[in-house]
């Protein structure tokens, strides 16, 4: 019984997100959602959503969002740790302090 229960809602859940794909194929992604998607599936090391975002724009597109997302994220991390975005984004690539 709970075999055809689950059935059932691994049915509704896969129609739940083809829907979410079709709106979502709807609008074009920006450069921006692109890049976020990118870095966070590299991250995780999920290489279907890394595909999935590399397609979404140019690959220089993606290449300038993710430039722009470190940039965004070394200042964060320097404001945070008060430290120079320099120093932060060294300490990030485990390179020696300059």
């Amino acid at each position: 019984m709970w075999g055809r229960v689950r059935g059932i809602g691994s049915r509704v859940a896969g129609s739940l997100r083809a829907g979410e794909r079709t709106r979502r194929e709807e609008r074009p992604h920006n450069i921006f959602e692109a890049a976020a998607a990118y870095v966070s599936a590299c991250a995780e090391d999920d290489q279907d959503r890394i595909d999935e975002a590399a397609g979404w724009v140019s690959p220089e597109a993606l290449s300038f969002g993710v430039n722009e997302l470190a940039c965004r994220a070394v200042v964060a991390l320097a404001r945070e740790r008060d430290e120079s975005p320099g120093a932060v984004a060294r300490a990030l690539l485990g390179l020696p302090a300059a």
